[in-house]
């Protein structure tokens, strides 16, 4: 396992005990060591969807919130970066998708944290599936469920 220095941090957030009670210090920083391969210092910020959308405009060009934003500041020697998830954003694609909100940011964090290193789904189909694969696999290795498939009916 790679060094990591974890800031976690709350914004203002309506309803964040459920946000908080999932994303305990311990967790968080387990699911973005499984997804490091150097050492890194990465703050991790929970926001509401005022925030997200604010800072996905101004850093985006898109005006709406996304469920996490990758600013990633160095891949070598030490991985640098602010991971930014906002939560009601995060509570409703769970619901959606049928995962508890510990799995769903689970994934989260370990895409955000692939998006630190220079990981990207956007250049190519078969970056996509590479970095999907990817996530899969350390998502098992935690104990999560294939964030891709479609969740059973019943």
């Amino acid at each position: 396992m790679h060094a990591l220095s974890l800031s976690l941090q709350f914004g203002k957030l309506e309803h964040a005990a459920p946000h908080r009670e999932v994303l305990k210090r311990h967790f968080v920083s387990r699911c973005i060591r499984h997804a490091l391969a150097a050492d890194a210092e990465i703050t991790v910020r929970i926001v509401d969807a005022e925030e997200g959308q604010s800072l996905n405009r101004d850093y985006r060009y898109k005006d709406y919130a996304t469920n996490v934003l990758t600013f990633d500041y160095t891949q070598a020697p030490l991985v640098t970066a602010d991971l930014v998830l906002c939560a009601p954003v995060v509570a409703k694609e769970a619901k959606a998708q049928g995962k508890t909100l510990q799995a769903h940011y689970a994934h989260l964090l370990v895409h955000g944290a692939l998006h630190a290193q220079g990981w990207d789904h956007e250049t190519s189909e078969a970056d996509a599936q590479a970095m999907e694969a990817h996530e899969i696999e350390i998502l098992q290795n935690l104990g999560f469920a294939n964030p891709y498939a479609e969740p059973a009916s019943g």
